[in-house]
């Protein structure tokens, strides 16, 4: 049920919805619930853009919804709640801090996590 959902209203989000602020959105997934009364959808799109995307989803749920009951012949018109997902710009924050790795966790440790003084040279007297 999920997948159909997912279809059904990534073709819709794609073809039947004008908005510009809905330009460069991807739909990631969507849930249904048990007696297929809600759907949540969730949306990826720019961090900068969160707000604006939010915004016309809002605008746009009802015909959103109502083109999504049509598409999906279901009993039941599915209730939509729309989430922003986080987790590609969670993976590139991380992707970022590992590429950035401080110089002293390339210093030698001993067991307790404390570093390992080189070896002195014996000096001859």
């Amino acid at each position: 049920m999920a997948q159909q959902a997912r279809e059904k209203l990534g073709y819709i989000l794609l073809f039947e919805v004008s908005d510009p602020d809905l330009q460069l959105v991807t739909l990631t997934g969507c849930e249904v619930s048990v007696d297929k009364s809600v759907v949540v959808a969730y949306v990826s799109c720019e961090a900068a853009r969160y707000e604006a995307v939010t915004a016309a989803l809002a605008r746009a749920k009802g015909r959103i919804r109502s083109l999504l009951g049509h598409a999906l012949g279901w009993r039941v018109t599915p209730e939509l709640v729309f989430r922003i997902d986080t987790t590609a710009d969670e993976a590139e924050r991380i992707s970022r801090a590992l590429q950035n790795v401080p110089e002293t966790l390339a210093v030698e440790k001993d067991e307790d996590g404390y570093p390992i003084a080189p070896a002195s040279e014996d000096v001859d007297e």
